[in-house]
């Protein structure tokens, strides 16, 4: 190491800022043997936050199959997700993982699991997760001080609603109306019970009773049954027992307050008003929330801070289902913007999309975990998909070659590969454990949408429906609501999401047909008058399921974690200060993985921007409408690269980077070319470029916006002739961004650029030409959602 002169308190302030600018700027900080304070040092902090002989515990409750309801299915799902992630991300113990399922989950169990498994065992500084998924509901109970106010005006105040997490046996009231729920204030008390404040608690769950068992395509996690009259003596009890333990009484533990002061951090799918959900993907359910959560975590490159990963996954929620369910922090260190997720950094620096867990007897086969793969990207993974493996830490580049595997065969999460055999060094064996980082993506060419129907629609609109929809080539199925994955909704307001009758209510009255996300949030200008009939309204929508599977087809192409092609860009709202507000980079390059780029400057000012968005728990950027952005663009490559601009604004309409030359000739016969926008090796440019006279604007409506930024090393031809399609240029115009009337000819053109561009060999493939094969060496797709308020 080299000698830099730091002492401790110097080091100590370079360290946190590395690693908080690492969880905003996420550049990886992928260290080399460069003579920096950083390189070294900070990797060695990363390895030692926890002390070398620290054990990691952790207890994963789900449960999907309640006694007298079946709504849930993705509970098991998460429990695997996080088992897999923890063994093979963060160094967990098999045997020091505990699962309860379905039967195995009772109020009893969880809690002897959880004061036997980790009270006895966890130590000081040992690190303790503690995940559960599953319905979660509200209690009555006695609020402090009630025996005084029996005799008051208001006898209603001597109850308050508690949340309560319902296990396997605390569906069903008993028959003095108790329910044997786990309160929270016993999950706080088992949680200060801990000789360790290292405790992450993640809670795949919501308390408000609103009656609905689907939010348009996704099942709710909240109890479809009202607050229980009151919890089981032995819940009770077992609270008394605490509580004498800990010394604490009872009208502290109802303290308003009250976790904010339990020990760790506690990860909430939703706020205490929302509702938690979990989405049916591609042959599997999962949590929405432990899925995105999860799945960003392998991914990530070397460590996360709980705010950055918190908000990474808030992205993918809120693009499927608006703000209705907004992921949240709470806990004693909740905030500490410089707590890394799970108080851990992963045992590897380098992120992966899969790991084998099990090698077949021939050594050439092996069974993969893809949890690290975006759920709708996995849904369309090729056969001929490959993978390279991943270097262990006593290993280098050099010493492994690029063994890599091929997909042969997926279901759900688990898929089979073989060794591919020009990789393969004399004597190599796979093994169990090892990582495994996408090479080459194979995709359909023909993707289309799945569209849902509302659950609550009648028969005959359903069968009208289905057969409008069938004779649109856009749409390759049509499925009812909250059974198979989908893309968007179709049905009129009230009747996209399933609600428990209720004596007495209403019918709401008639609306227009219109398209919803899968949350079922209204798809901006899609709903149609009251009188239309279903036929004439699927027509009508026939221009915005363009549009929704354009969007679909670029995001299939997101690679910010797996490219291997070296670009960086930022957000920037263009003020006084030019606030940068979102940075994405491909951590796999390898000129970026060798330098350490952060000044201590610069780190100095995204820990001041990272510290107020803590304390306010925004997780996604709000920007008013109206407000001049503008996109900076860095090649960190050694070659020339190629970038396009296309994305969804939030009134839902598709935009594309527009590009005519300049020319001196006054000609008015000759059609100038659009031309594409290159970024020469080691250089930024900013988009729009200065000297363009057309500023970007946020446009209204409020609401959600996405931009997809695409690098290739190759041109974008095909891409621009379709955008000279949908609007000619006109000589002068100049550089803007432009509305798409064609975007779905736009988004299959630029599918076809990439593919190119990649020019995977056909060995690789095979003979079919009904696939796109997208090689991690040529493309880059950076995402950017933002909210225009």
């Amino acid at each position: 190491m080299a000698d830099m002169g730091l002492d401790r308190r110097t080091f100590l302030q370079r360290a946190t800022l590395a690693l908080l600018t690492l969880g905003i700027s996420e550049t990886g900080l992928l260290f080399s043997s460069k003579a920096s304070w950083a390189a070294p040092s900070v990797l060695e902090y990363l390895r030692n936050l926890t002390q070398p002989d620290a054990r990691k515990l952790a207890l994963l409750v789900g449960i999907n199959e309640y006694p007298s309801s079946n709504n849930l299915r993705g509970c098991l799902t998460d429990v695997e997700l996080q088992r897999e992630l923890l063994i093979h991300r963060f160094g967990f113990h098999p045997s020091d993982i505990l699962t309860l399922t379905n039967q195995q989950a009772t109020r009893e169990e969880i809690e002897t699991a959880f004061r036997e498994h980790l009270g006895k065992q966890a130590k000081a500084n040992d690190v303790v997760v503690f995940h559960f998924s599953g319905y979660g509901n509200q209690v009555k109970i006695k609020s402090p001080g009630s025996e005084q106010k029996l005799n008051e005006e208001q006898p209603e105040n001597t109850e308050i609603l508690a949340n309560s997490l319902v296990p396997v046996d605390g569906i069903a009231a008993k028959s003095n109306g108790q329910v044997d729920d786990l309160l929270e204030e016993s999950l706080f008390l088992l949680a200060r019970s801990l000789a360790t404040e290292k405790l992450t608690t993640i809670l795949d769950t919501s308390y408000t009773g609103s009656g609905k068992t689907l939010l348009g395509n996704l099942r709710v996690r909240s109890c479809p049954k009202p607050p229980a009259a009151q919890p089981s003596e032995a819940e009770l009890a077992f609270q008394a027992k605490l509580l004498a333990e800990l010394n604490f009484s009872e009208t502290q533990l109802q303290s308003k307050n009250i976790f904010a002061r339990i020990p760790g951090i506690i990860l909430k799918a939703a706020r205490n008003n929302q509702l938690a959900t979990e989405a049916e993907l591609d042959g599997f359910s999962a949590g929405l929330f432990t899925y995105a959560l999860t799945q960003y975590l392998w991914q990530v490159t070397p460590a996360s801070t709980v705010y950055i990963t918190l908000q990474r996954a808030s992205e993918v929620i809120e693009r499927i289902i608006g703000t209705q369910q907004q992921p949240q922090l709470a806990g004693k260190n909740s905030n500490d913007p410089a707590i890394l997720t799970y108080y851990l950094p992963p045992t590897q620096e380098m992120g992966a999309e899969a790991v084998i867990t099990k090698v077949e007897e021939d050594g050439k086969t092996a069974k993969l975990h893809l949890g690290g793969l975006p759920a709708k990207v996995m849904q369309y993974y090729g056969s001929s998909s490959r993978f390279l493996i991943v270097p262990t830490v006593t290993e280098t580049e050099a010493e492994i070659p690029s063994v890599e595997l091929q997909l042969s065969s997926r279901t759900g999460l688990t898929a089979k590969a073989k060794l591919v055999e020009k990789t393969i060094p004399e004597g190599y064996q796979l093994q169990n454990g090892q990582l495994l980082q996408e090479a080459i993506r194979v995709l359909p060419r023909n993707i289309g949408l799945t569209v849902a129907l509302g659950s609550a629609m009648e028969r005959i609109e359903r069968v009208d429906a289905t057969s409008a929809f069938a004779n649109i080539d856009l749409v390759s199925s049509v499925v009812t609501a909250g059974e198979q994955s989908a893309d968007c909704l179709f049905g009129r307001a009230n009747t996209v999401t399933k609600t428990a009758k209720k004596n007495g209510a209403e019918p709401l009255p008639k609306k227009g047909y219109g398209l919803y996300t899968v949350g079922g949030v209204s798809i901006p200008n899609t709903a149609g008058s009251d009188t239309e009939a279903v036929k004439s309204a699927v027509d009508r929508l026939v221009p915005k399921l363009q549009t929704l599977l354009a969007a679909k087809l670029l995001r299939l192409t997101a690679n910010e974690a797996s490219s291997r092609l070296g670009v960086r860009a930022s957000l920037i709202r263009v003020n006084s200060e030019n606030v940068e507000l979102i940075r994405r980079e491909t951590r796999r390059d390898p000129s970026l993985r060798a330098s350490l780029t952060i000044e201590s400057e610069q780190a100095e000012e995204l820990l001041e921007a990272n510290s107020q968005a803590w304390e306010t728990q925004e997780l996604l950027p709000s920007i008013p409408i109206g407000s001049q952005i503008q996109f900076q663009l860095e090649n960190i490559s050694e070659i020339p690269v190629y970038m396009m601009l296309m994305g969804i604004d939030s009134g839902g309409n598709a935009i594309g980077l527009y590009s005519p030359e300049s020319s001196s000739e006054d000609s008015t016969t000759i059609k100038p070319k659009l031309i594409n926008t290159v970024i020469p090796p080691g250089e930024k440019i900013v988009i729009p470029r200065p000297s363009a006279s057309f500023k970007l604007a946020v446009p209204g409506p409020a609401g959600l916006a996405e931009i997809q930024l695409v690098f290739s090393k190759s041109p974008f031809n095909r891409t621009l002739s379709a955008i000279g399609e949908s609007r000619p240029p006109r000589r002068g115009e100049g550089e803007r961004i432009i509305d798409l009337s064609n975007p779905l000819q736009v988004a299959r053109a630029m599918m076809q650029d990439l593919h190119a561009a990649s020019a995977v060999p056909a060995e690789a493939i095979g003979s079919a030409t009904d696939i796109y094969a997208f090689d991690v060496n040529a493309w880059a797709t950076l995402s950017f959602f933002y909210l225009a308020v």
